[in-house]
């Protein structure tokens, strides 16, 4: 029985694996409640108010969006953040030579009807801001945007980076947009939208 094949295959191997009774070393406890002070700190040290500058640029209140106006139930700030942003930047400075600065801007600060005509139907060809000229092409946005939308972002716009101009009334958007119905392309940049100035 001593020799019996099966016996000499168990006494080759080795021993279950089962826990131990051994207790969690002290210094690994002590490791633990370190880290565990040190996040408790670093996060009851943080600022929340550290200066724009040490991020893209933006300040709080641009994060945040302006609150949409009494009675409007559309924010103007995340329509233009998730429509016009890539383009025009979320400082309204725009990109040199190609899309034009919506901050101090005398098209955003002029004629409520204009603007809105040009947020309808886009604009293609030289346009010029402040003095120089950009040829990018801004797309129409009268089939995306309902007028409460682009009134909102009209409005969010004319009162940012500076601008200080009245805001855009959902009527006036709809106004426009019946008075350039029939239009079927862009304005073409500055040739085109003088007469409305």
């Amino acid at each position: 029985m001593k020799n019996h094949p099966v016996l000499l295959q168990e006494s080759r191997e080795h021993p279950d694996p089962h826990e131990s009774l051994n207790p969690v070393p002290v210094y690994l406890h002590w490791l633990i409640g370190i880290l565990l002070a040190f996040c408790v700190t670093y996060i009851g040290a943080s600022q929340i108010d550290t200066p724009s500058s040490w991020g893209d640029g933006r300040t709080r209140a641009e994060l945040v969006g302006a609150r949409p106006a009494a009675g409007s139930k559309v924010d103007g700030a995340a329509t233009f953040s998730s429509n016009c942003v890539a383009c025009h930047q979320s400082t309204g400075s725009g990109l040199p030579g190609v899309f034009p600065p919506l901050a101090g801007s005398e098209w955003v600060n002029g004629r409520d009807t204009t603007v809105a005509a040009i947020v309808l139907n886009g604009v293609a060809g030289p346009l010029t801001v402040k003095g120089s000229t950009y040829n990018g092409a801004m797309p129409t946005f009268k089939a995306q945007l309902s007028d409460d939308q682009i009134a909102a972002v009209l409005t969010y716009v004319r009162t940012q980076w500076g601008n200080a101009s009245a805001p855009v009334k959902s009527d006036t958007v709809a106004r426009m947009r019946e008075e350039t119905r029939s239009r079927e392309g862009p304005f073409g940049g500055d040739k085109e939208l003088q007469s409305l100035k």
